[in-house]
Protein backbone atom coordinates (compact mmCIF):
# COMPACT_ATOMS: atom_id res chain seq x y z
CA UNK A 1 0.00 0.00 0.00
CA UNK A 2 2.67 2.12 0.67
CA UNK A 3 4.20 1.64 -2.59
CA UNK A 4 0.84 3.39 -4.52
CA UNK A 5 1.05 6.44 -2.41
CA UNK A 6 4.82 6.96 -3.02
CA UNK A 7 4.08 6.53 -7.19
CA UNK A 8 1.78 9.75 -7.36
CA UNK A 9 4.55 11.53 -5.58
CA UNK A 10 7.05 9.97 -7.80
CA UNK A 11 5.01 11.32 -11.03
CA UNK A 12 4.29 14.37 -9.67
CA UNK A 13 8.66 15.04 -9.06
CA UNK A 14 9.46 13.47 -12.44
CA UNK A 15 7.49 15.88 -14.17
CA UNK A 16 8.62 19.06 -12.27
CA UNK A 17 12.09 18.00 -13.35
CA UNK A 18 11.58 17.67 -16.60
CA UNK A 19 9.41 20.95 -16.56
CA UNK A 20 12.49 22.72 -15.19
CA UNK A 21 14.84 20.87 -17.59
CA UNK A 22 13.64 22.57 -20.57
CA UNK A 23 13.00 25.70 -18.64
CA UNK A 24 16.95 25.41 -18.38
CA UNK A 25 17.36 24.31 -21.75
CA UNK A 26 14.98 27.28 -23.57
CA UNK A 27 17.00 29.86 -21.39
CA UNK A 28 20.00 32.01 -23.21
CA UNK A 29 21.83 30.96 -26.46
CA UNK A 30 21.05 27.83 -28.56
CA UNK A 31 23.15 24.42 -27.23
CA UNK A 32 24.30 23.40 -30.00
CA UNK A 33 26.24 24.58 -33.49
CA UNK A 34 28.07 27.77 -32.54
CA UNK A 35 30.88 29.14 -33.98
CA UNK A 36 33.14 31.40 -32.37
CA UNK A 37 35.50 33.74 -33.70
CA UNK A 38 37.08 36.21 -30.60
CA UNK A 39 34.36 37.21 -28.71
CA UNK A 40 31.90 37.03 -31.47
CA UNK A 41 29.66 34.07 -31.64
CA UNK A 42 27.18 32.72 -34.35
CA UNK A 43 24.59 30.40 -35.07
CA UNK A 44 24.33 29.85 -38.64
CA UNK A 45 21.80 27.28 -38.49
CA UNK A 46 19.28 29.28 -37.22
CA UNK A 47 17.95 30.60 -40.07
CA UNK A 48 18.58 26.97 -41.84
CA UNK A 49 15.75 24.05 -42.69
CA UNK A 50 18.77 22.01 -40.89
CA UNK A 51 17.76 23.88 -37.47
CA UNK A 52 18.29 21.60 -34.57
CA UNK A 53 14.81 20.99 -32.39
CA UNK A 54 16.72 22.97 -29.37
CA UNK A 55 17.38 25.73 -31.09
CA UNK A 56 13.94 25.78 -32.82
CA UNK A 57 12.65 25.93 -29.56
CA UNK A 58 14.89 28.75 -28.27
CA UNK A 59 13.91 30.58 -30.98
CA UNK A 60 10.58 30.34 -30.37
CA UNK A 61 11.05 31.31 -26.91
CA UNK A 62 12.74 34.07 -27.42
CA UNK A 63 10.62 35.20 -30.38
CA UNK A 64 13.36 36.20 -32.78
CA UNK A 65 13.84 36.02 -36.33
CA UNK A 66 16.71 34.71 -37.27
CA UNK A 67 18.75 35.99 -40.85
CA UNK A 68 17.82 33.19 -43.18
CA UNK A 69 21.03 31.37 -44.24
CA UNK A 70 21.33 32.51 -47.51
CA UNK A 71 21.16 36.34 -46.37
CA UNK A 72 23.81 36.90 -43.74
CA UNK A 73 24.95 36.15 -40.55
CA UNK A 74 23.97 37.55 -36.98
CA UNK A 75 27.30 37.62 -34.57
CA UNK A 76 27.07 38.20 -30.89
CA UNK A 77 29.55 39.49 -27.76
CA UNK A 78 28.56 39.25 -24.59
CA UNK A 79 32.29 39.60 -23.37
CA UNK A 80 35.42 41.81 -24.65
CA UNK A 81 38.48 40.67 -26.25
CA UNK A 82 40.09 39.00 -22.95
CA UNK A 83 36.84 37.76 -21.80
CA UNK A 84 35.69 40.19 -19.68
CA UNK A 85 31.64 40.68 -19.34
CA UNK A 86 30.34 44.00 -21.51
CA UNK A 87 29.83 46.75 -19.25
CA UNK A 88 28.31 50.33 -20.17
CA UNK A 89 30.23 51.49 -17.20
CA UNK A 90 33.12 51.34 -19.39
CA UNK A 91 34.53 52.44 -22.86
CA UNK A 92 35.24 50.11 -25.80
CA UNK A 93 37.23 50.34 -28.96
CA UNK A 94 35.93 48.24 -31.62
CA UNK A 95 37.92 47.98 -34.24
CA UNK A 96 40.22 45.74 -36.74
CA UNK A 97 38.61 43.59 -39.40
CA UNK A 98 35.48 43.03 -40.57
CA UNK A 99 33.53 40.42 -42.01
CA UNK A 100 33.40 40.34 -45.70
CA UNK A 101 30.13 41.41 -46.83
CA UNK A 102 28.64 43.69 -48.78
CA UNK A 103 26.79 45.47 -45.74
CA UNK A 104 26.68 44.90 -42.04
CA UNK A 105 25.46 46.51 -38.96
CA UNK A 106 26.29 46.93 -35.26
CA UNK A 107 24.31 47.18 -32.37
CA UNK A 108 24.10 47.53 -28.87
CA UNK A 109 21.60 45.39 -27.08
CA UNK A 110 20.32 44.73 -23.59
CA UNK A 111 20.88 41.15 -22.01
CA UNK A 112 17.03 40.78 -22.66
CA UNK A 113 17.79 41.14 -26.50
CA UNK A 114 16.28 44.53 -26.77
CA UNK A 115 17.46 47.98 -27.95
CA UNK A 116 19.50 50.17 -25.47
CA UNK A 117 17.61 53.38 -24.86
CA UNK A 118 19.88 56.31 -25.41
CA UNK A 119 19.74 60.19 -25.33
CA UNK A 120 21.73 60.62 -28.74
CA UNK A 121 18.60 58.34 -30.12
CA UNK A 122 21.11 56.25 -31.94
CA UNK A 123 20.51 52.42 -31.77
CA UNK A 124 23.52 51.15 -34.39
CA UNK A 125 26.25 51.71 -37.02
CA UNK A 126 26.34 50.42 -40.34
CA UNK A 127 29.10 49.87 -42.19
CA UNK A 128 27.92 52.20 -45.18
CA UNK A 129 27.94 54.78 -42.92
CA UNK A 130 31.48 54.82 -41.24
CA UNK A 131 34.38 56.84 -41.02
CA UNK A 132 37.53 55.43 -42.14
CA UNK A 133 41.12 55.57 -42.45
CA UNK A 134 43.48 55.90 -45.36
CA UNK A 135 43.94 52.24 -45.77
CA UNK A 136 39.91 51.43 -45.44
CA UNK A 137 40.35 50.31 -41.39
CA UNK A 138 37.76 51.75 -39.06
CA UNK A 139 37.39 52.54 -35.37
CA UNK A 140 34.20 52.66 -33.68
CA UNK A 141 33.98 54.16 -29.87
CA UNK A 142 31.23 52.48 -27.51
CA UNK A 143 30.23 54.67 -24.87
CA UNK A 144 27.28 56.35 -22.95
CA UNK A 145 29.73 59.77 -23.47
CA UNK A 146 29.70 61.29 -27.19
CA UNK A 147 32.73 60.58 -28.83
CA UNK A 148 33.70 62.28 -32.45
CA UNK A 149 34.01 59.93 -34.93
CA UNK A 150 32.25 56.18 -34.88
CA UNK A 151 30.32 56.61 -31.37
CA UNK A 152 28.06 54.02 -30.69
CA UNK A 153 26.03 55.29 -26.94
CA UNK A 154 25.68 52.47 -24.81
CA UNK A 155 22.95 54.24 -22.50
CA UNK A 156 22.22 53.26 -18.62
CA UNK A 157 22.15 50.30 -18.13
CA UNK A 158 25.48 48.69 -16.86
CA UNK A 159 25.27 45.03 -18.42
CA UNK A 160 25.08 45.03 -22.79
CA UNK A 161 25.77 42.69 -25.53
CA UNK A 162 27.00 43.74 -29.22
CA UNK A 163 25.13 42.47 -32.13
CA UNK A 164 26.70 42.41 -35.41
CA UNK A 165 24.63 41.39 -38.72
CA UNK A 166 26.57 40.67 -42.00
CA UNK A 167 24.72 40.84 -44.91
CA UNK A 168 25.89 38.83 -47.88
CA UNK A 169 28.95 37.06 -46.84
CA UNK A 170 31.00 36.18 -49.31
CA UNK A 171 30.55 32.35 -50.59
CA UNK A 172 33.23 31.21 -48.63
CA UNK A 173 31.49 32.38 -45.01
CA UNK A 174 28.12 31.45 -45.56
CA UNK A 175 29.34 27.93 -47.37
CA UNK A 176 30.36 27.52 -43.48
CA UNK A 177 34.97 27.92 -44.13
CA UNK A 178 34.64 30.41 -41.31
CA UNK A 179 38.44 30.54 -40.56
CA UNK A 180 39.16 32.82 -43.01
CA UNK A 181 36.18 35.51 -41.48
CA UNK A 182 37.59 38.38 -39.91
CA UNK A 183 35.76 40.00 -37.12
CA UNK A 184 36.61 43.32 -34.84
CA UNK A 185 38.22 43.02 -31.64
CA UNK A 186 36.23 44.84 -28.36
CA UNK A 187 38.77 46.18 -26.38
CA UNK A 188 38.14 48.07 -22.72
CA UNK A 189 39.35 51.64 -22.27
CA UNK A 190 38.62 53.35 -18.95
CA UNK A 191 35.57 53.10 -16.68
CA UNK A 192 33.51 54.75 -14.78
Amino acid sequence: MNGLRALPVAAIAAVALGLAATIAALQGDPPFGAVRIGPWASWPNLGDSEIDPYARAVVAVDGTLPIGAGEGLAFVAKTDSVGALLDARCDYRIAGGAPSARFWTLSAYDVDGRLRPNAAGRYGLTSAALLRDSDGGFAIDASREARPGNWLPLGEKSRFILVLRAYQLTSSAVAGAYEGLVLPEITRGACS
